[in-house]
């Protein structure tokens, strides 16, 4: 789901990700304001944001918060809060709206954040990057995959709640159950929620025995995979586009993103390599 609105430079665009089955979709806004102050609100999800560029300023429980670019805000559900630029050049961020259950998966209790303004550039770039990328292609795998550990982890750094233990018993063999899953049912993979209710456990207790076995995110894996059996369809002549959807990608956009991550090069400019070494071959 996408809407947008803009007066001048002003611009808010929302995406809509899907996650597991049972989940909440997962709303993603896209926001640049010169002017544009909120109106005291509050919301049901916690709202965790990125701070991109400019400077904003929100008022919350009772204080004043001023935010930079790369810095972190946790709003907790429910509280309410305004915001607005803090200087004429205005302000641009990234934020999502978590069900409370997305940011427990890791911990005990679902966390209380002391403090809203955090400072931690790498979780703000993983954080800007995965809003980014589902922003544009909300593939339901990749968005489950990445934004309940990223969530995870934002609760276990910075929050009072305590983690729950990491050690996985048996990681080796739930990931490579999880493997054979995925590359069985290449065109319609299962949730990852529905793979762990069936392993007898939870999202992240999957997410952590398959990153620890596997070196890389469920997704990560099953777009890699698609990328070698796209890579023999395209050297027997089929087009990106055939190729892409008989592999499961959302379309050629899709392939291609990830074919020029594994492979260095687009599909096209691939299969086109291919047949003219084919060409190459008879001629000798």
């Amino acid at each position: 789901m996408r809407g947008e609105t803009a007066t001048s430079r002003e611009q808010a665009v929302w995406t809509r990700a899907t996650l597991g089955r049972t989940d909440r979709p997962l709303d993603l806004l896209t926001a640049r304001f010169d002017r544009h102050r909120y109106a005291p609100h509050a919301h049901e999800e916690f709202t965790v944001g990125v701070c991109v560029g400019g400077e904003e300023v929100i008022d919350y429980r009772g204080g004043r918060i001023r935010t930079g670019p790369g810095s972190i805000v946790v709003l907790a559900p429910g509280e309410t809060h305004t915001g607005g630029p803090a200087a004429s050049d205005g302000y641009a961020y990234r934020a999502l709206y978590a069900d409370p259950t997305l940011l427990t998966e890791g911990t005990r209790s679902v966390p209380h954040f002391r403090e809203p303004l955090l400072d931690d550039p790498e979780l703000a770039t993983a954080l800007r990057l995965a809003h980014t990328e589902l922003s544009s292609c909300p593939d339901q795998l990749e968005a489950e995959s990445r934004i309940p550990w990223l969530l995870t982890a934002l609760a276990r750094r910075h929050s009072t709640a305590r983690p729950v233990c990491d050690r996985i018993p048996g990681a080796s063999r739930i990931a490579h159950a999880v493997r054979d899953r995925l590359a069985d049912e290449l065109l319609a993979p299962p949730s990852l929620a529905d793979l762990a209710t069936d392993l007898g456990l939870s999202r992240y207790q999957l997410l952590r025995a398959f990153r620890t076995t596997m070196g890389l995110p469920p997704y990560a894996w099953l777009a890699q995979h698609r990328v070698t059996r796209a890579r023999g369809l395209l050297e027997s002549g089929h087009r990106p586009a055939e190729a892409a959807a008989l592999v499961g990608f959302a379309d050629q956009a899709h392939l291609t993103r990830w074919f020029r991550r594994v492979l260095g090069v687009t599909p096209a400019a691939y299969r086109n390599s291919v047949e003219r070494n084919s060409v190459q071959d008879v001629r000798r």
